[in-house]
């Protein structure tokens, strides 16, 4: 059963930078992604996803979009605006309650990579990051 499980691993490790405000939520993600081997470091907020680039560089970003102090939409907005001048991309793929077509269109225009709902499902967050970094 182990070397199932091994076949299932990504090809690299990924460094992923978790923008969640709901502990709960957080503690859940953050525990998907290790138990594949990834490193994790998390922001509650957007100003702290803007921190966390500032010292560090991610593969992506999996960005809740309703956030205190600075939403995930402003902080994708500030990102975009930060790579037209550095010429840097990085993916962000959404982590929303927010389900409508509408939100899903929202998202995409405020220059995220990828959409997921929540509750989130393990087999479709992997899907997500894996399609988002093959493109």
């Amino acid at each position: 059963m182990r070397q199932n499980q091994m076949k299932e691993m990504p090809p690299a490790l990924r460094r992923i930078l978790l923008a969640e405000d709901n502990p709960v939520n957080r503690q859940i993600v953050i525990d998907l992604l290790e138990t594949r081997g990834h490193y994790v470091r998390y922001a509650t907020n957007g100003l702290e996803v803007l921190q966390a680039l500032d010292n560090d560089s991610f593969d992506l970003i999996l960005m809740d979009a309703q956030m205190p102090e600075m939403d995930g939409f402003q902080a994708a907005a500030a990102i975009r605006s930060r790579e037209k001048q550095s010429g840097a991309h990085v993916i962000i793929i959404a982590l929303t309650g927010l389900k409508a077509e509408t939100d899903r269109v929202r998202c995409l225009e405020a220059g995220m990579d990828g959409y997921l709902g929540k509750p989130i499902r393990s087999d479709e967050l992997f899907d997500a990051i894996e399609q988002s970094l093959q493109k």
